[in-house]
């Protein structure tokens, strides 16, 4: 088995200290959140003095420096928090939008904006999907003209998670149209700046962080804000995109295995025909076909996890694990549903939630056909 790579008296530190944040800070008010349609924005401090928004990244910075077995502890401890849109929050902030600034941004961007976000006082999201392009990166129409040392930015985007949170968008934005994916740069953008606006989106599951539609009309920004070269956005996105999509296949197995043990409780409580469901030999083989395949889920993503500690190209086995652990989710959502019967039905239900904030896995980061599709490239096809 795979636990190995967090065995020692530092990872079980680690774990202990991020279970007491869920159990204290987050759990308690799951369904609030819900209600709220984002989380407290002062979580986000909290989790920067204990160290949790830069576990990879520089000391210099304020990272701790660690490797990939700590975010993997991190976010496998958040799914406990039974919150799927406050991890999703988080995640967006830790590693969607800030890995590219960490990776290739100037030193004046790292400490005007990277220090702040790991110390929880900025929050950030990532501006890529827009109405007409999705998983197909390559089609989107936003623009940035320079205009001496500015960005003069006019577009929109679409399903952006922190829309209404965020200080900060590590924006993909096309800069040269007819250069291709050598056209496209990643630009930081404040969302004080003149000229953006938002609109909140109501999703049906996930629905305790904020989504909305971000508008750019004339927005001004400072060349100086691009992220790393001009022309390598794409290339820069892409790279990002494997953390996004390694932290969405740890999230997926351990909000798996909690979803389990909450259905077992209920099966071994709830009492039909004389005895208890989990006393029924068919749940008793769904109970062992969902957990075969969440153990499957689980080391396949930690070994994509060792692979990235050992500082190897994981691309193929994360893409893979995405693809595996959304349908292991959706599959061990629809059989816990269904083991709840009526009440697996209502909001108040885990199941019934899980149901919805799971069908999200496989299309978010990358829809399990843009996955497959990856994939039949990689293998030869």
């Amino acid at each position: 088995m795979s636990e190995e790579i967090y065995s020692t008296t530092e990872h079980k530190a680690f774990r202990s200290t991020v279970r007491r944040f869920v159990e204290n800070e987050i759990a308690p008010r799951a369904r609030e959140f819900d209600e709220m349609g984002r989380f407290d924005k002062s979580l986000y401090p909290k989790m920067g003095e204990l160290g949790m928004l830069g576990l990879r990244y520089d000391p210099r910075y304020g990272g701790s420096g660690l490797d990939w077995s700590y975010s993997a502890i991190l976010y496998e401890e958040l799914a406990r928090a039974d919150n799927a849109g406050v991890t999703m929050g988080i995640a967006v902030h830790t590693d969607m939008a800030t890995p590219s600034l960490h990776a290739f941004g100037s030193e004046e961007l790292k400490q005007k904006y990277l220090v702040p976000s790991i110390k929880g006082e900025m929050v950030s999201a990532i501006g890529v999907t827009e109405p007409d392009a999705g998983s197909d990166v390559a089609g989107i129409k936003t623009r940035a003209v320079r205009d001496g040392d500015d960005w003069v930015i006019n577009g929109s985007k679409t399903y952006i998670t922190n829309a209404a949170t965020a200080d900060w968008v590590c924006l993909l934005a096309v800069t040269d149209p007819e250069a291709g994916y050598g056209g496209f740069s990643q630009i930081l953008f404040p969302t004080d700046t003149p000229g953006f606006k938002y609109d909140l989106l109501d999703k049906i599951g996930n629905r305790g962080s904020d989504t909305g539609l971000l508008f750019f009309e004339d927005a001004r920004v400072p060349v100086a804000n691009t992220i790393g070269d001009i022309g390598r956005g794409f290339q820069q996105q892409m790279m990002q995109f494997q953390d996004e999509r390694l932290l969405a296949c740890v999230g997926a197995y351990a909000g798996a295995q909690l979803l389990w043990e909450q259905t077992r409780e209920w099966a071994e409580n709830r009492v039909l025909f004389g005895k208890p469901l989990s006393k029924m030999q068919v749940t008793q083989f769904k109970f062992v076909e969902m957990m075969t395949q969440i153990t499957a889920a689980k080391e396949l993503s930690l070994a994509c996890v060792r692979k990235c500690i050992a500082g190897e190209d994981a691309t193929k086995e994360i893409s893979m694990a995405k693809l595996f652990c959304g349908r292991m989710g959706r599959y061990v959502a629809d059989e816990c549903m269904q083991m709840h019967g009526g009440l697996g039905y209502m909001r108040e239900s885990v199941a019934g939630r899980a149901f919805v904030d799971t069908r999200l896995i496989s299309i978010g980061g990358g829809s399990d056909e843009t996955m497959i599709h990856y994939l039949a490239k990689i293998l030869g096809f």
